[in-house]
């Protein structure tokens, strides 16, 4: 290589490896430092398009799992309200059976006709008054017919990160034919402040408490088949969870593997780029002495 004053061709060459080298040395410490292997899109434009994507449904995933959660207490509330009732129902049949009996007499059917209306009463009470998060769901609370709360309309459940990843859920004609089933067992059903005592297992004789014994079987299995519907779709939405969270583990996983710096392999590349710096620094001062050489030749 011939020697120059105007220009030194090792130092030049130095400088350039000298700048690559601190770059990556740049980016190894950066890597280090927030624990991203892709931290612009100039790292890595592709995997940074890909890992966004992972992330939005990662997201929409977490957001999924709290919107099931939610719908299971939702219908899990409701279906706490139709097993104090299932409880309810049981005792007025109880007192039907125990009305019907000629061994009663008439003021024990006026006592037992009281417990009834009670009872009555508080079915209406369930149904105007069973709220989840300060909204009714059996009634607007002033009616008792069914149609008026959250489940008085078909109610879609977001359990996706997709718009069409819900579950529909419609049970306004059986709510509605359960509060006319109820509505048939006892007066003080739609009038919980009533005070006229019913009629419904009083009297001389058994024949009007006998009369209500299936009547109120009938009750019991349509408030069956409600809480059936509620505890399938109950029974539905765990699943639903569990499936979510496998889902967004493996995709945090993914999202991981493109995204998350390999310390080790970062550490190591830093080791080898510092000393390539420190190397370069040392020639680069070797190389700036070469010109300096012409001046032997000029005696």
């Amino acid at each position: 290589m011939a020697l120059s004053i105007h220009t030194n061709y090792s130092s030049l060459i130095t400088q350039t490896n000298l700048s690559k080298t601190n770059n990556a040395l740049g980016t190894n410490q950066q890597r280090l430092g927030t624990g991203f292997r892709i931290n612009s899109a100039a790292d890595d434009a592709a995997g940074l398009q890909i890992a966004t994507r992972l992330n939005a449904q990662s997201r929409g995933m977490d957001v999924a799992i709290r919107n099931t959660g939610d719908s299971i207490s939702l219908l899990q509330t409701a279906e706490g309200a139709l097993t104090e009732m299932t409880d309810i129902v049981q005792r007025m049949k109880d007192l039907s059976t125990q009305a019907a009996n000629a061994t009663a007499s008439e003021k024990d059917r006026d006592a037992l006709q009281a417990e009834y209306d009670q009872l009555g009463q508080e079915l209406g009470n369930i149904i105007k008054n069973t709220k989840y998060a300060g909204e009714n769901l059996f009634s607007d609370g002033t009616t008792t017919d069914g149609s008026a709360g959250k489940f008085g309309a078909a109610m879609d459940f977001q359990i996706g990160a997709s718009a069409a990843e819900t579950l529909s859920l419609d049970v306004s004609t059986k709510l509605t034919d359960l509060a006319t089933a109820l509505g048939g067992l006892s007066a003080q059903y739609a009038t919980p402040d009533a005070t006229t005592p019913g009629t419904e297992i009083a009297g001389t004789d058994g024949s009007a408490a006998n009369g209500m014994i299936d009547t109120l079987s009938d009750a019991l299995d349509s408030i069956g088949e409600l809480r059936a519907q509620f505890g399938a779709n109950i029974n539905r939405l765990n699943h639903t969870a569990n499936n979510l969270a496998n889902m967004k583990d493996n995709t945090d996983m993914a999202k991981g593997r493109i995204m998350d710096a390999d310390f080790a392999k970062e550490s190591a590349n830093m080791s080898k780029n510092s000393m390539l710096m420190q190397s370069g620094i040392s020639m680069l001062k070797q190389a700036g002495q070469m010109p300096g050489m012409v001046m032997s030749l000029l005696g």
